[in-house]
């Protein structure tokens, strides 16, 4: 299936399925962040300190046509905090929801080697990664061309973005580009990771975000939905 096609698959069987089955909560360091959002224009880049143990993919996928904006998420299906072992990610699952309400076209950000399915068993592989500044190799490059907005969504790792997420975001070209940062979370809240965002994503300017407890997108949908509508119109 070529790019463009699995993109649109995601698009047409996921927001099909949003009622169905799910995803997860993250490894959270912490549990007592409350939900917060940021407003803040990127104006520096970089790398964290810490040696990357694999590179990232240097393949990119064309963008699609259909629009000018983007849902770039990352998620993890499997066993998850809170509510056990789901198809759709918890992230994934406000991503649908979006693109669906605003029309844009979803890339899902994937390790090249699956994290897995064991929820301890993640948590140990995640926690490795962070520790050691890891930039895992994606299965496929994002790009963003053609797009003005980008939904870029993400659960709470250990307090901080997964690694892949920090792999795509550095590789990427921002300038011009207006960020909505989402996330899931078990309790951690943001965890400061939106203001992570307009620092690394140079040139963008980054909106107020959204986030959300992983219980809550995979198990309320009716709150989530409503979360989410209040969230775009507030964008709007």
């Amino acid at each position: 299936m070529n790019t463009l096609t699995r993109r649109r698959f995601l698009q047409i069987t996921g927001l099909s399925t949003l009622g169905a089955a799910t995803g997860l909560a993250g490894c959270s360091e912490s549990r007592n962040a409350t939900d917060a959002s940021i407003s803040a224009s990127a104006s520096s880049g970089g790398t964290p300190s810490g040696d990357a143990t694999s590179k990232p993919s240097t393949s990119a996928a064309p963008a699609a046509s259909s629009g000018t904006s983007l849902v770039l998420v990352f998620s993890r299906a499997g066993e998850n905090y809170g509510v056990g072992t789901v198809e759709v990610g918890n992230t994934m699952v406000l991503a649908r929801m979006i693109a669906e309400k605003t029309g844009a076209d979803l890339f899902e950000i994937e390790r090249a080697e699956p994290y897995p399915d064991a929820y301890d068993a993640c948590c140990d592989e995640a926690v490795d990664e962070k520790n050691s500044g890891a930039r895992p190799e994606l299965a496929e490059m994002p790009n963003l061309s053609g797009y003005d907005t980008v939904y870029l969504g993400f659960p709470c790792w250990w307090g901080d973005m997964p690694m892949p997420v920090y792999t795509a975001i550095e590789a990427l070209d921002w300038g011009g580009k207006t960020i909505c940062p989402f996330n899931t979370h078990a309790g951690s809240g943001e965890a400061g990771m939106f203001a992570t965002v307009a620092r690394k994503c140079a040139g963008a300017t980054v909106t107020s975000g959204l986030t959300m407890s992983g219980t809550t997108a995979q198990n309320d949908r009716n709150t989530a939905e409503s979360q989410i509508d209040n969230w775009l119109a507030s964008l709007s």
